[in-house]
């Protein structure tokens, strides 16, 4: 669902906002919740581009603050800046 805000089209998560997302250590074969800030969204290839907002504890190869680009697959909670 796109929405536009002062003339630009924005997409489902906008910039500010939190997702949770399961990220996995395939060496692991573990996985863990973390949040993510948004920074950007595209409704068109499902990607939430932001920075991991959590410490990693199972997925050791991620750090905090790391720029990332996640699937909306793999999003499951979503809390809306305010």
């Amino acid at each position: 669902m796109q929405k536009q805000w002062k003339g630009a089209i924005v997409g489902k998560y906008a910039k500010g906002d939190y997702v949770k997302a399961e990220f996995t250590d395939d060496e692991r074969r573990e996985s863990e919740w973390m949040w993510v800030l948004v920074n950007d969204s595209e409704d068109e290839a499902r990607v939430v581009f932001g920075r991991l907002d959590s410490q990693p504890v199972v997925c050791t190869g991620l750090r905090l603050r790391q720029q990332l680009a996640v699937s909306y697959d793999l999003i499951r909670e979503h809390r809306s800046s305010p």
